[in-house]
């Protein structure tokens, strides 16, 4: 990571910490686009002559107007603590992980020299891998509590009860790892995309100013986005109730549900709700490695302070003994 050129460098801990951070930050500042881009996911083609327009949604704006109209503006925050909680463990496992199989990588190479875009692309999707395992059953709650219907919303604790009472049990909590796994390309692309973008433009600087990182962070989030988003789209199709149309019956697998929604609403339809995404993924890509950066300096300043007051306290203390010692040494040679 970024953190691998500073002076001091971090432990994986200080790192997954500005990292998690970071993505807390940057989520909670655009979480109704979340809820919108999910909306817009797991709704079906309109259907002509339907006489109840209002939970159909057309567009990112229409969304926001409706779910204000009708839940309120807590309605755009529904979910928000399950996702929150979510997003803080997703990220310190992610850059716990990669940090550490960064450094062994690192390690075990005779020539050192910046990993390439391939291992750059291996390292994220192994430690997105070992992450998402974990933090998976966050991610199915969340999903379900912002779509909710209404007169149904539940907290995070009743929802994830509901996903165990249902048919799959406790393995309901980890319904679409799969597709989960699969998108690790995700991040993996965005980081790897990141530190290539970093060494092209910004060759050798060590800190990057808040809009350097922001703009770095935005154009690989968004290139991420745009090669993962069918994937995207099926996931949340996995992890929220099924449609009506199937009549209580859930998915079993990502390739159903992408199947089922080229059957009923054509390829494009693998791309709905396509632009909050994108939106909400370059705010968030972009605040996140701003703040992050921001906190790895942080980090380093504070622990080169506590290094700094460690040394003068051991300074003082064999000052200490060594004229307790010199004390003692007259009275000896007497």
């Amino acid at each position: 990571m970024t953190a691998q050129s500073k002076a001091v460098p971090l432990p994986p801990w200080g790192l997954a910490v500005a990292g998690a951070t970071g993505a807390v930050i940057a989520n909670a500042a655009v979480y109704p686009l979340d809820i919108v881009k999910t909306r817009l996911q797991i709704q079906g083609k309109r259907i002509k002559g339907d006489d109840n327009p209002v939970d159909h949604y057309d567009s990112t704006s229409d969304a926001i107007r409706k779910i204000v109209e009708l839940e309120g503006f807590g309605g755009l925050y529904n979910g928000i603590y399950g996702s929150l909680i979510g997003v803080a463990s997703t990220n310190f496992a992610y850059f716990y992980w990669y940090s550490i199989i960064r450094s062994l990588y690192l390690s075990s190479q005779k020539l050192h020299k910046p990993p390439s875009t391939a291992v750059e692309l291996s390292l994220g999707a192994v430690s997105g891998a070992v992450a998402q395992v974990f933090t998976i059953p966050v991610s199915v709650i969340t999903t379900r509590q912002q779509t909710q219907p209404r007169g149904d919303k539940k907290g995070l604790l009743d929802t994830g009860r509901d996903v165990v009472r249902s048919d799959d049990g406790w393995s309901g909590l980890w319904r679409g790892l799969k597709a989960s796994l699969i998108l690790v390309v995700n991040p993996a692309i965005t980081y790897g995309a990141y530190q290539r973008l970093r060494e092209i433009l910004f060759p050798g600087k060590a800190n990057l100013r808040p809009w350097e990182a922001f703009f770095l962070g935005a154009c690989s989030k968004a290139i991420a986005t745009i090669a993962t988003q069918p994937l995207i789209v099926a996931k949340v199709g996995l992890q929220s109730r099924p449609p009506p149309e199937r009549q209580g019956k859930p998915f079993k697998t990502f390739g159903e549900v992408m199947q089922h929604i080229i059957r009923n609403e054509g390829t494009l339809g693998l791309f709905k709700g396509i632009a909050p995404q994108i939106i909400k993924g370059l705010l968030v890509q972009g605040l996140l490695m701003m703040t992050k950066e921001r906190m790895e300096l942080i980090f380093v300043l504070l622990f080169r302070y506590i290094r700094k007051i460690r040394n003068e306290q051991l300074k003082k203390v064999a000052d200490l003994a060594s004229s307790k010692a010199k004390a003692v040494l007259p009275v000896l040679v007497k």
